[in-house]
Parts: C-alpha cells; sequence; structure tokens
C-alpha cells in the first residue's frame, strides 16, 4: 500500500470522518471504497459508451433478433 497527500476541502473532510465513524471504519477506508466504486462507474460508463457508439455504427436490422422471438418464454402464455 502506498501513502498519497491529498488536497480536500474542510467541509468533505468533517463529512467522511462523520461517516467513516458511523460505518465504524477510518478515513482511508473510507476513501479507498469511495475511489474504487468511483472508477467502477467510470469504468461501466465507458463501457455503455463504447457500446452505444457500437450500435450507432452499426444499428440493429430490422428482423435480425426475430428469428429469436419462439425461442424466449415471454410469461404471458
Amino acid at each position: 500500500m502506498r501513502t498519497v497527500q491529498m488536497t480536500l476541502d474542510d467541509d468533505l473532510v468533517k463529512a467522511v470522518d462523520c461517516v467513516s465513524k458511523q460505518l465504524r471504519t477510518n478515513r482511508s477506508a473510507f476513501t479507498r471504497k469511495a475511489l474504487r466504486e468511483a472508477l467502477a462507474r467510470h469504468n461501466l460508463e465507458q463501457l455503455e459508451l463504447k457500446h452505444r457508439k457500437g450500435y450507432e455504427l452499426h444499428p440493429v436490422g430490422v428482423d435480425e433478433f426475430s428469428v429469436w422471438e419462439t425461442e424466449h418464454a415471454w410469461g404471458d402464455e
């Protein structure tokens, strides 16, 4: 593990300390978890953007998925 120095607003530090205390953890552990979650969200957003761009470049054909209609159980039968 590595020690990193950061500059944060006083009100943010107070809020993190308050929540960390409620969660019975410390500032570093809370921040590590928050950063991991932010990175995971960013990665998901990037994958969604890539997916969206792919469909913009290669839109779904009119009957592209119609062959699968009979294979699905829609629950309304």
